[in-house]
């Protein structure tokens, strides 16, 4: 029997190995590569979604860079994945399946830009329609044109929604706002002729209006791909959660001016200067300490009736959670300037700090919770009786007062007729905190004994 040659068989095995694979290689070309949209075969043979949306990622991130739009990643699902350490790891290994980390299963991922460094390029939207890019372009008033006088603003751009098959890029824009900070709009279709563009219910921004402080930026590799991201990641996603903004109702304002014009008096404007010096005080106090407030009872009703401070309150009030209170509260207001003007009550039962600058009351009240209810107290000093506000439950959003970032209450319409009935739009200059407030109730009498502690009067 003759000896196999095993050169020859090593020849005919590479020679049919060849073959095999240009075959693959042509039935590839000839039917897989015609189909829709980029696909990558799993070791079972099927379709994988996360190499397509990595690929449509990677794509639509090398045209921001080249038309030089700077986006950073603003999508939850991802910024939660990720540590500090995480960021330092620049050089990370990309293994295999190449989307680990921007891919999340969702089928949207969600950038930002700052809107002062979009300029309006017909190439970049060009260009991703060539690139198999479908576009949804959402606009909406620019809040910053619009005022007592010009009630609503310019159209600009709010929200841009790119589609690659059912894969959806979401861009958000930012516009600065005159208090430092950066606005984004809701997002509002307008009919019902896109409503299938996307899955609008999964989408991370645009539900309302948000606002957040400008973020650091750094650059890092993810799954390979160049992307910018919030330095402090914690903080931006902790600011996204409580994010949403209520805009002024300037209309509203406008209407209420006119029957109710506002005092132009030097003695007016004046308070209104000292208002505004004192609650940035207040705000840049607070967040030293880490203790959010919100604009309370006249200085809120004020906001909402005729966006700014009502010129014969004379004061400014905030409000508190009690649970939010800190021993150096006191301590952190002197040394900022003010002095303090009385503390009434203890924090287990109506807290109640005032302090003074320069001829203008700060009032702070501390809010407690009851079931469904919110209070905070009040006290008469001379009397020692007791008084409790009661408000139905409320969260905070954020809004602007005389150019400042400030929190009010969400259902802020609820919270000002719980405190000022149902004719708070109709201005009252005799106001007796111990009467005239829908919400109040006696609550007792400090005991005699505890006045030293309870009632201090400065």
């Amino acid at each position: 029997m003759p000896r196999v040659n095993r050169t020859v068989v090593l020849y005919l095995l590479i020679a049919s190995s060849c073959v095999f694979l240009l075959f693959q290689l042509y039935y590839y070309r000839k039917y897989v590569s015609k189909q829709s949209g980029l696909h990558f075969l799993n070791p079972a043979g099927h379709l994988t979604s996360s190499h397509f949306q990595w690929q449509t990622l990677r794509k639509f991130l090398a045209l921001a860079q080249h038309f030089k739009l700077p986006l950073f990643l603003a999508d939850t699902a991802v910024l939660s994945l990720f540590s500090q350490d995480a960021l330092q790891q620049r050089d990370r290994v990309v293994r295999e399946p190449p989307c680990t980390v921007l891919c999340t299963g969702r089928p949207i991922t969600s950038f930002a830009l700052n809107a002062k460094l979009w300029k309006f390029n017909p190439a970049f939207l060009l260009a991703a329609q060539q690139k198999g890019f479908e576009l949804l372009e959402l606009q909406g008033q620019d809040p910053r044109l619009a005022g007592l006088d010009t009630l609503s603003g310019e159209e600009v751009p709010l929200h841009f929604l790119f589609r690659n098959n059912s894969y959806i890029i979401h861009v958000i824009f930012l516009y600065e706002r005159s208090g430092n900070y950066l606005w984004h709009g809701p997002l509002r279709l307008k009919g019902n002729m896109y409503r299938s563009f996307a899955p609008f219910k999964l989408l991370d921004y645009g539900r309302h209006a948000g606002v957040y402080d400008r973020p650091e930026l750094i650059f890092t590799v993810l799954d390979g791909i160049d992307v910018r991201v919030p330095r402090n990641i914690s903080h931006f996603l902790a600011q996204q959660r409580q994010s949403r903004f209520l805009e002024c109702r300037y209309r509203d304002a406008h209407n209420f001016l006119q029957l109710y014009p506002d005092d132009s008096s030097a003695a007016a404007l004046d308070f209104r200067r000292k208002a505004r010096s004192l609650l940035h005080t207040a705000t840049k106090t607070l967040a030293v300490l880490n203790i959010p407030f919100w604009i309370s009872s006249g200085t809120c009703l004020g906001w909402f009736r005729q966006c700014s401070i009502i010129s014969y309150s004379r004061d400014v009030d905030i409000g508190i959670f009690v649970a939010d209170f800190k021993p150096d509260i006191i301590a952190a207001f002197t040394d900022a300037g003010l002095s303090l003007k009385h503390k009434f009550g203890k924090v287990e039962d109506s807290l109640e700090l005032s302090f003074l600058s320069d001829d203008v009351k700060l009032d702070i009240f501390f809010f407690y919770e009851e079931g469904d209810l919110m209070w905070n107290g009040g006290t008469q000093a001379k009397s020692g009786r007791k008084f409790k506000y009661i408000f139905p439950r409320f969260s905070l959003c954020w809004a602007e007062l005389l150019e400042l970032k400030v929190r009010v209450p969400c259902d802020t319409l609820d919270y000002i007729t719980a405190n000022y009935g149902s004719t708070w739009s109709v201005p009252v200059r005799n106001w007796d905190w111990k009467s005239s407030p829908s919400n109040v109730q006696e609550n007792g009498v400090w005991p005699r004994e505890e006045w030293d502690e309870l009632i201090q009067v400065y």
